[in-house]
């Protein structure tokens, strides 16, 4: 009898295995369906120069989070390229070294779109011309700009970084700017301008004027409360997370998740670890950077804190990442035996975020972004080749096709078409 009731329960496991796998089967098919349907936008990722060069640049499989590639391996059909500088000092020399380096990274994204790589990737201004190139069977690249530092005190150097492409703008970074106050004085409050300056609020209504989204990454809370209050247009956060999931101060707290609802615009759920989950990402991080520090040791390679990294020019900061990077790379294999022994952030983590906003603020005010090669990643994200797993995470918690679509673009899109319908109206008067 032990023996019938034995195969009878190896029977029933089977079949309960075999119908798990047609249900895990019949989801990824769904998910790749709906994957190829939708318009699938990541706002934020990061690039070093080094990168776009004749001999070595995207059309290639290189080491970095974002290729082309890896676009195509993960059906990622559009790529916010990011115009980052590092704060400095408020001074001319200072606002002259960050314009050169703004400039650096502008005509490195031209060269990719106009003679690395024509065929394969454009550059998109607005959503008319995503969905022309995407038709067209391309790629395509868009330009924000991290941290308006590099204007310095000439408020027409808005409207050339929009000339050459920009279409959203942050007013802060890693530190205050002369526009804006930072998330970053929230460690030992100390702000400089209580939020925005008076030249931070000309450049809201020059930002508004020519139809340039206004990005509330990175600047303080009271700053973007009076971006909020100034702006004739809808706001976006082109990598931010909830902070009530996640208590960092680059996370968007309630009160300013809720302004997201009231004034029309766009949270872009971001997939970095410490913004998803700090407590797990410390505990990840911990056993990781002894890794990293035996692995530098070996390759002679001197880790910088926060302030010497400042210190260095654009020119020396990008070297530095491209080592680190090589550091990463070396490292991969002990990393992975890691991700057996201790749980990391991985895409379920974030898309609870996504799921909260959801809930929060409405299905048509969150989108989703990456933060590649400036930090993000998470397991099962980690670099563009991987983008269908988000979607996947999506339609097993009960995503319909059409709110997969307004998450992964159609949000962010219509954000776009939003700004430059108020810039049209103010240009008429």
């Amino acid at each position: 009898m032990k023996f019938k009731l034995l195969n009878l329960a190896l029977i029933l496991s089977s079949f309960s295995l075999i119908a798990q796998q047609q249900d895990d089967s019949s989801l990824i098919e769904k998910a790749k369906k709906i994957h190829e349907n939708v318009i699938t936008i990541d706002t934020h990722a990061d690039f070093n120069v080094n990168n776009f060069t004749k001999e070595r640049n995207y059309t290639m499989n290189l080491e970095n989070q974002v290729t082309l590639p890896k676009m195509e391996a993960g059906g990622l059909d559009v790529a916010w390229l990011i115009v980052y500088t590092g704060q400095g000092e408020l001074n001319e020399e200072g606002y002259q070294k960050a314009q050169e380096n703004a400039m650096s990274k502008f005509n490195a994204i031209h060269r990719l779109v106009e003679e690395y790589a024509p065929n394969k990737i454009g550059l998109a201004t607005n959503s008319q011309e995503v969905r022309e190139l995407i038709s067209e069977g391309k790629k395509v690249a868009m330009i924000g700009v991290e941290n308006g530092y590099p204007i310095g005190n000439d408020i027409t150097n808005v409207e050339k970084f929009y000339d050459l492409g920009a279409r959203y703008m942050s007013l802060a970074h890693q530190g205050h700017s002369q526009l804006s106050d930072s998330n970053t004085g929230e460690e030992d409050d100390e702000w400089l301008h209580n939020g925005l300056s008076d030249l931070g609020k000309e450049v809201i209504v020059e930002m508004n004027r020519l139809g340039m989204m206004i990005d509330v990454s990175h600047p303080s809370k009271e700053a973007i409360k009076q971006m909020f209050k100034l702006s004739k247009a809808p706001l976006i956060a082109s990598h931010s997370s909830a902070r009530n999931l996640s208590n960092h101060s680059r996370n968007l707290d309630d009160e300013l998740l809720m302004l997201f609802k009231k004034h029309g615009g766009v949270v872009q759920t971001v997939a970095f670890s410490s913004y998803v989950d700090l407590e797990k990402n410390k505990a990840f991080a911990d056993r990781s950077s002894q890794v990293y520090r035996r692995k530098a040791k070996e390759m002679n390679f001197k880790e910088l804190d926060k302030d010497s990294l400042k210190s260095l020019s654009n020119e020396a900061r990008d070297a530095y990442y491209a080592d680190a990077q090589k550091i990463k790379s070396a490292a991969a294999q002990e990393i992975a035996a890691l991700k057996d022994e201790i749980e990391q952030v991985n895409v379920s983590d974030f898309v609870d975020h996504i799921d909260y906003m959801v809930d929060l603020i409405g299905i048509d005010h969150v989108g989703i972004s990456s933060d590649f090669d400036g930090g993000g990643g998470i397991d099962g994200w980690e670099d563009a080749s991987e983008t269908l797993n988000v979607t996947k995470e999506l339609v097993k918690r009960g995503y319909s096709e059409e709110e997969i679509a307004k998450l992964w673009g159609e949000n962010l899109l219509r954000v776009m078409d939003e700004v430059a319908a108020v810039a049209k109206e103010i240009q008429e008067k």
